[in-house]
C-alpha cells in the first residue's frame, strides 16, 4: 500500500518507536562507526573462545566473523511512498579447515557457550565433508594483521539522516520530473548499507571494518499523446558508491529529475535505428556493465575451473593453462585491473573476509589474459603460473560473505578498464567517428552461461555522422561475441574521462549471496558492431 507524505510521517513515527524498543545486549553491541570496537575486549574474547574451541576439536585453521549489518531501502512513486524497509542482523560465523575439508556453522547468539558450541559444530561439519573430498584444500600464505581497523570514506552515516528527510527528497524529485510535459510515471528510491564486522583468524589476524554503501536512483517514463509508445530514462549517471549519505546529496536528484524526464520525452520522438553495423562510442555509464558481464564474471577462477556451473554458468576463459599469457582478449591498449582500494568504490575494504590485504593486479595486460580473481584456497591452483612469473602463489583478496550466517567464498573485486595514454574524452571519440552510435547508460541485456555471446541495450542513443551527433535514436541493442567485440576496440579515453559504475546487488553461489562491486572505465570506441532494432515487429 502506498502512502502520502502525511500518512508516511505518522506511520514512520510509530515504526521508529518500535525500532527503538529493540536493542542488542549492551555487552554485545557495536555502537556505530565512531565507536572503537578494538578497545572493547568483548568481541575479541568471544572470537578467541571460538578459535580455541575449534583448534581443540581438531581444526588446523579457523576464522570467526562477527558482523552487524543494517540495510534500508525506500521507494516512492509519483507523490506517494510505496515501500520502506529497515532491517538489522547481528551474529557470527565460524569456518574451519579439518584435514583439507571446510566446515561452517553460524549463530545469532553471541554468548561464550554458544561460541564454543558453534565452533565444535563447524569442526563436525568439516569432518563429515571429508567423505566427499576430491582433493585437500591448501591455503596460500597470508601476512596476519594483529590489530587492524578500516572505515569506508563516509562523511555522513546514512542511518543518522532522518527517514523523513530522505522521503521528502524523493517526493520532491518525483514532483520535479512530473512537471515535464509528457512525463507520466516516476519511480525513485534510495538504498543504504552499513556493515560492521570483526574478523579473527587462527593465524593471528584480528581486524575490524565498517563499510558503507549508498544508491540513489530514479526512473522516469514518458508516454506519447496517443498512447502508442512509452520510453523510460533511468538515472544511470548517478551510480551506487561506497560512500555515505553525502553521495545522495551530491546526486542532486531534484535538479537532475527535470533533465531525466526531458530525455525520456525526447526518446518518444527519436528515430528508430536501422539495423546494420556501426562504430559504437560507449560512455562509461554504459560500458561498466559490459565489462561486468563479459570480463569480470568470466575471469572469476571458480567459474573458469567449473565450480560455479549450476547457478550462473562457467567461463569461456578456460582452462587457465591455455589462457594465461596466451589468449588475446583485446588490443594492446586494453588493460583490465582488479583491486579493492579505489576510493568510493563498492568493493573497497581494508581486508577481505580471510584477512588478506587486497592487492592491485592486472587481469588483462596489453590485451592478453594475465590473471584471475582468487582467494587463499584458489591461489595454489595457479601455482605453475605464478612460479613462471617468479612470484609466490598469493590471494588477491577476493573472499567475501554477505552476512555472518553465510560462508565466505570468491567474489568479484573492482574490475576496471584503465585509461589510455592519450587524453581523450567521450566527445573526442564521437568527433573521430564517421558513422556510428553513441550510447549512454546501461539497459537490459542477456548473456550466455559462458559469457561469450551477449546482447546489450542502453538508455540514450545518439546517431553520429561525420563526427557529429545528428539526432537521437531508439530501439537500439548491439550483439557481440566477447573476444571479437573487445578486439574491435580501437580508441579509449584518457584519465580525465575515467568514471566508476557499479552493481549494488550481484548474485552468485548456492545458496545465493549478494555482493556489491564497482567497475571503473573510460569511454571507448568499437568498430563495426552489429546493431539490431528491438522495437521492430516480426
Amino acid at each position: 500500500m502506498a502512502h502520502s507524505r502525511r500518512e508516511f510521517l505518522q506511520l514512520s513515527s510509530a515504526a521508529a518507536l518500535g525500532l527503538a524498543a529493540y536493542r542488542l545486549p549492551q555487552q554485545y553491541r557495536i555502537d556505530g562507526p565512531t565507536a572503537p570496537p578494538l578497545s572493547d575486549p568483548t568481541f575479541k574474547e568471544l572470537a578467541m573462545r571460538a578459535l580455541d574451541a575449534a583448534k581443540s576439536a581438531g581444526a588446523e585453521y579457523a576464522d570467526v566473523r562477527i558482523s552487524q549489518n543494517r540495510n534500508q531501502a525506500i521507494q516512492a512513486r509519483e507523490h506517494r511512498v510505496q515501500n520502506l524497509t529497515d532491517s538489522e542482523t547481528f551474529g557470527f560465523g565460524v569456518r574451519v579447515l579439518v584435514k583439507g575439508a571446510w566446515g561452517f556453522a553460524a549463530s545469532r547468539d553471541l554468548s561464550p557457550d554458544e561460541m564454543v558450541r558453534v565452533a565444535r559444530q563447524a569442526v563436525a561439519q568439516a569432518q563429515a565433508n571429508r567423505a566427499a573430498l576430491e582433493r585437500p584444500v591448501v591455503l596460500a600464505p597470508v601476512t596476519p594483521t594483529a590489530n587492524g581497523a578500516w572505515r569506508g570514506p563516509a562523511e555522513i552515516d546514512p542511518f543518522d539522516v532522518p527517514t523523513e528527510e530522505k522521503v521528502a527528497l524523493l517526493l520532491d524529485a518525483n514532483a520535479a520530473a512530473l512537471k515535464v510535459a509528457g512525463a507520466k510515471f516516476v519511480n525513485s528510491g534510495m538504498c543504504f548499507l552499513r556493515e560492521e564486522k570483526t574478523l579473527a583468524a587462527s593465524d593471528g589476524t584480528y581486524v575490524v571494518q565498517t563499510i558503507f554503501r549508498s544508491q540513489p536512483q530514479m526512473t522516469v517514463t514518458a508516454v506519447s499523446p496517443d498512447f502508442s509508445d512509452f520510453q523510460s530514462r533511468q538515472s544511470n549517471d548517478v551510480q551506487p558508491m561506497g560512500r555515505g549519505y553525502e553521495h545522495v546529496r551530491d546526486a542532486k536528484m531534484v535538479d537532475n529529475a527535470t533533465r531525466w524526464a526531458t530525455e525520456a520525452v525526447q526518446k518518444l520522438a527519436a528515430k528508430p535505428v536501422d539495423v546494420g553495423r556501426y562504430d559504437l562510442v560507449l560512455h562509461p555509464t554504459h560500458l561498466w556493465l559490459t565489462i561486468h558481464e563479459s570480463i569480470a564474471h568470466p575471469t572469476e577462477l571458480d567459474r573458469a575451473m567449473g565450480y560455479e556451473a549450476n547457478y550462473a554458468g562457467t567461463s569461456f576463459v578456460a582452462p587457465p593453462q591455455k589462457m594465461l599469457g596466451q589468449f588475446r582478449y583485446g588490443p594492446e591498449l586494453m588493460n583490465i585491473q582488479g583491486d579493492r582500494n579505489q576510493p568510493g568504490s563498492l568493493s573497497a575494504c581494508g581486508w577481505d573476509d580471510e584477512g588478506v590485504v587486497p592487492d592491485t593486479f592486472m587481469i588483462i595486460k596489453k590485451g592478453i589474459v594475465n590473471d584471475y580473481q582468487t582467494t587463499r584456497e584458489q591461489a595454489p591452483w595457479l601455482d605453475w603460473w605464478y612460479k613462471k612469473q617468479g612470484i609466490k602463489p598469493h590471494s588477491h583478496g577476493c573472499s567475501y560473505a554477505q552476512s555472518w550466517e553465510d560462508i565466505q567464498f570468491q567474489r568479484m573485486p573492482n574490475v576496471s578498464l584503465l585509461p589510455g595514454e592519450k587524453e581523450q574524452s567521450f566527445e573526442d571519440l564521437i568527433a573521430a567517428t564517421d558513422k556510428g552510435i553513441a550510447i549512454v547508460g546501461e539497459g537490459s541485456f542477456s548473456i550466455d552461461q559462458q559469457r561469450y555471446n551477449a546482447q546489450f541495450g542502453g538508455q540514450l542513443f545518439y546517431e553520429i555522422k561525420g563526427g557529429k551527433v545528428v539526432g537521437m535514436l531508439k530501439d537500439v541493442a548491439y550483439q557481440m561475441r566477447t573476444p571479437e567485440f573487445w578486439n574491435s576496440m580501437d580508441m579509449i579515453g584518457g584519465k580525465k574521462s575515467y568514471q566508476l559504475g557499479g552493481a549494488f546487488n550481484d548474485g552468485k553461489g548456492q545458496p545465493s549471496q549478494s555482493n556489491a562491486v564497482s567497475h571503473g572505465c573510460v569511454p571507448a570506441r568499437f568498430k563495426q558492431i552489429n546493431v539490431i532494432n528491438t522495437g521492430r515487429k516480426a
